[in-house]
């Protein structure tokens, strides 16, 4: 199938619920059985029968597979939100003494969980830079049991080469995990690449509403138990109505990452005409690194890029930024609504610098008009020059 008639069909099972399009809302913890023989045999393999609500209902299932299935995995964990699968991705594969490879354009609240948790428990995480790929050979120990990538990164947007670091990774047992939120299961797909887990913040993409949490975890067949162990143990399943708020946003994900997409670039190309601008942070574009493995590696963009502002005063980014009337001021991004945020690229980085010039700025393209949000980008650029 086309990928949009996949989209639509993956993880729907209308002969199992009566003829009815989508699953039902399981809001249950407690599964009865009729004997304790059956008890034992759902037991046995609780992930594939319904053994208890934590581990997994009807709801949560379909939404595991239907993600599963884009994404190019035998399975799929789906958790509370991306910072836990982001924790339960990793946790099942470290211990006391181990190394770990963390790229330095990571998200900020996984970097805060691996240096202040992490470390604190004996692991050893090594940050490096983003553009390395097959010379991670040169960072890899005896003692590294996962290499952490996020492609592109948050914040500054370097797109890094999967597959020669998991050729690096593999050739000495590593386990690479990838967070793959940019790009959604429907414009990378990681485990065609090399990944053995593939970390989304569902909140963004495939919820597509701003209106749930949740994270998900694929994997292959060989890492599912330990990672499957690592999410019961964290204990923060989703609840159902939040499963079916992302069953729902996948049927227009397709959609509406063409319509990010264009968007995106049409303001992307925007503001780099712009004299007031440095650089725009966005893989589409030639300036931006890791371009070529861009085109590549990848089936398109989204919608979220940055913005390198020449220097500018706080004043003035605060006057452009304020006076938007369409891109909201908020965290997270994915929903239907644009949104603009400062980031510091700078902040915690352990090998890489950041020397840009002036403050860089996160944009996300929503499905408005784009002609409406480059007049309301106009407005902010005559506030920023005349604040100064």
């Amino acid at each position: 199938m086309k990928p949009d008639t996949h989209i639509v069909h993956t993880g729907r099972h209308p002969e199992r619920q009566h003829g009815f399009v989508n699953p039902g809302v399981y809001h249950g913890s407690t599964v009865l059985f009729p004997s304790l023989a059956d008890m034992k045999a759902a037991q046995s393999d609780p992930y594939r029968a319904h053994f208890y609500g934590r581990l997994g209902t009807p709801t949560s299932r379909a939404l595991e597979e239907a993600i599963a299935d884009l994404e190019g995995a035998p399975h799929c964990v789906a958790t509370a939100s991306g910072l836990a699968a982001i924790i339960a991705g990793v946790i099942g594969f470290l211990k006391t003494g181990d190394h770990m490879l963390v790229v330095d354009s990571v998200y900020g609240p996984a970097r805060r969980f691996f240096n202040d948790t992490l470390r604190r428990f004996g692991v050893d995480v090594q940050y490096y830079d983003p553009m390395t790929g097959a010379d991670i050979a040169d960072l890899l120990r005896a003692n590294t049991k996962v290499v952490y990538c996020e492609s592109p990164g948050s914040g500054s947007f370097e797109v890094q080469d999967l597959p020669a670091i998991a050729s690096a990774a593999h050739a000495i047992g590593a386990k690479v995990v990838i967070d793959n939120t940019w790009a959604s299961p429907v414009l990378f797909k990681p485990f065609a690449h090399g990944a053995d887990v593939s970390i989304q913040a569902a909140t963004k993409y495939i919820v597509g509403h701003s209106d749930a949490m949740m994270g998900s975890i694929s994997m292959t067949e060989e890492v599912f138990p330990i990672v499957r162990a690592a999410a019961r143990d964290l204990g923060a399943p989703p609840g159902p109505d939040d499963c079916y708020l992302a069953l729902r946003g996948i049927r227009t994900l397709g959609l509406r990452l063409t319509r990010h997409q264009e968007t995106g670039l049409k303001l992307a190309n925007w503001f780099a005409s712009r004299p007031e601008v440095h650089r725009v942070l966005h893989p589409g574009l030639a300036a931006c690194p890791g371009h070529a493995i861009w085109k590549r590696d990848f089936l398109g963009a989204s919608g979220l890029f940055g913005v390198v502002f020449k220097d500018a005063s706080e004043a003035a980014v605060a006057a452009m930024i304020d006076g938007y009337e369409l891109f909201g001021i908020g965290f997270s991004w994915g929903g239907f609504e644009s949104l603009v945020l400062p980031t510091h690229p700078e902040a915690g980085r352990e090998v890489t610098g950041w020397t840009m010039p002036g403050p860089t700025i996160r944009y996300h393209a929503g499905l408005e008009d784009p002609d409406d949000l480059i007049a309301d980008l106009e407005k902010g650029m005559a506030r920023l020059t005349k604040t100064g």
